[in-house]
């Protein structure tokens, strides 16, 4: 053999070597985080990568390495008042103000209905408010501390401190509680889907997350980005995809897996289109050849007035709406929605998300809720 036609062999076997080896390469997968039922970072198995060994070594760990414990439910609340505090006193001073008065008489009182319409309490609970305030002043007096301890009253008492506010999370006989999140698109919704699940790992609640949004871009993407920050799976499906189908397989994997709470995010379908509200009718409807819906929460932006309660009324006709999330509710003087919304749905409203970031997000408080309304 010629020196020519074995230096020619070489050279070929080393280009078929590199471009198997390129093709491996190409294949290979990041190596994946374990998912135990608990909703956190299983061990791996031998031989399989774990999380602390994605990182070069010497490297600082990667971001799905370190897993983040959300901030406990009291220490929402204590935010909550906070937040509240500092966004909506304009609406409580107002109030205070005009009840402390020397006289109340009809044009302060005028003035007291205007200012709470203006804060989207609405025309029906404002009337039935002043015609309380009013009644209860002329008896029990107008000095700033009586005006503020009736006003602090009357509120709790239209906000509804008897209504129940519990998430409905917990399935019976072995099977998941099921949380269907619905909405319209710019609401805050697959962002809540991702806090919901939040507020459940600091319960020690095991989560699994169904990516049923399938129409919008990198919806599935965003909630993965949500699940992976506190070890939660999320069932996706290819983009443009049968919502039903994302949903039944999550509700599926999670009754299989043995989590105790499956949350679903839906598409942000538009109020006005009825062929899109059936749909959503029927991923409810699919979800439960697998397991009974536990809960149907309607995630609203409190800042949307007249325009939220037309959403409202047509989502909890589509899938009988069980609670309400109401998102932006900070840097508002728009917090009479609670009350109206409550009153049109007959629904309570569970959770308020507070701003952007993650745990801003907590159960709604009547009373801690007046209280930073008065400031």
């Amino acid at each position: 053999m010629t020196l020519a036609l074995i230096l020619i062999i070489a050279v070929v076997a080393i280009v078929l070597v590199g471009g198997v080896a390129g093709l491996v390469v190409g294949r290979s997968r990041k190596p994946r985080i374990p998912y135990d039922a608990g909703g956190t970072i299983a061990p791996a198995p031998p031989g399989e990568a774990g999380p602390e060994d994605v990182a070069e070594p010497g490297a600082a760990p990667t971001a799905t390495a370190l897993l983040e414990r959300p901030e406990s439910t009291q220490s929402r609340l204590v935010r909550l008042r906070q937040r509240l505090a500092g966004s909506n006193t304009a609406l409580g001073r107002g109030l205070l103000g005009l009840l402390s008065s020397d006289k109340l008489d009809t044009d302060t009182w005028e003035e007291i209905e205007d200012l709470l319409i203006t804060a989207d309490v609405g025309v029906a609970p404002t009337q039935e408010l002043v015609e309380a305030l009013r009644t209860r002043l002329r008896v029990e007096g107008t000095r700033p501390d009586e005006a503020r301890a009736v006003l602090r009253e009357e509120l709790i008492r239209m906000v509804g401190p008897e209504l129940d506010r519990r998430l409905q999370i917990s399935g019976e006989e072995g099977a998941p509680g099921v949380v269907l999140v619905v909405g319209v698109n710019g609401a805050g919704k697959t962002t809540t889907v991702g806090k919901i699940a939040r507020i459940l790992v600091a319960e020690d609640r095991s989560v699994l997350l169904g990516a049923a949004d399938t129409f919008r871009a990198a919806a599935a993407d965003q909630l993965q980005t949500w699940g992976e920050r506190v070890g939660v799976g999320v069932v996706r499906g290819p983009e443009g995809g049968d919502p039903a189908s994302v949903a039944f397989e999550a509700v599926k994997q999670g009754a299989g897996d043995g989590v105790d709470t499956v949350i679903v995010d839906t598409a942000g379908r538009l109020q006005n289109k009825q062929g899109l509200m059936d749909e959503l009718g029927k991923v409810k409807r699919v979800i439960e050849k697998q397991a009974p819906v536990t809960e149907v929460l309607l995630v609203l932006d409190a800042t949307t007035g007249q325009n939220g309660l037309i959403q409202a009324r047509v989502f909890s006709e589509a899938v009988a709406v069980t609670g309400i999330v109401l998102t932006k509710l900070d840097g508002s003087a728009k917090g009479g929605i609670v009350i109206q919304v409550q009153r049109e749905l007959g629904v309570p409203v569970k959770l308020v998300g507070l701003g952007e970031g993650p745990d801003d997000l907590a159960p709604f408080s009547p009373e801690a809720f007046v209280d930073a309304l008065l400031g």
